[in-house]
């Protein structure tokens, strides 16, 4: 094997500050929260037991509804926010 083919990548390691880490993992932490406020309390949720709801009732969920927002933080708002904390803490290292 020809090793100026076969040659490593160099790996570049990104650190991320405590406040991008924090940022990034509160959509995941309210998801999961979400999810455990369902398990722990059932009788919330309705889907198990839908006799006479109807569509509205059963779609909105409070635990259901922080599980959401999780997401929807964590896939449209985290990215910016960490992207300019970065940017901030970038420019003042300079």
């Amino acid at each position: 094997m020809d090793t100026q083919i076969a040659t490593e990548i160099p790996s570049v390691a990104v650190r991320r500050s405590i406040r991008s880490r924090v940022v990034g993992a509160l959509g995941p932490l309210t998801a999961v929260v979400g999810a455990g406020w369902a398990i722990l309390q059932p009788y919330r949720m309705t889907l198990l037991h839908p006799h006479g709801q109807g569509f509205w009732w059963l779609v909105v969920e409070p635990p259901l509804l922080v599980m959401l927002a999780g997401a929807l933080f964590h896939l449209l708002i985290a990215p910016g926010v960490v992207r300019d904390l970065e940017e901030t803490e970038d420019s003042t290292a300079t």
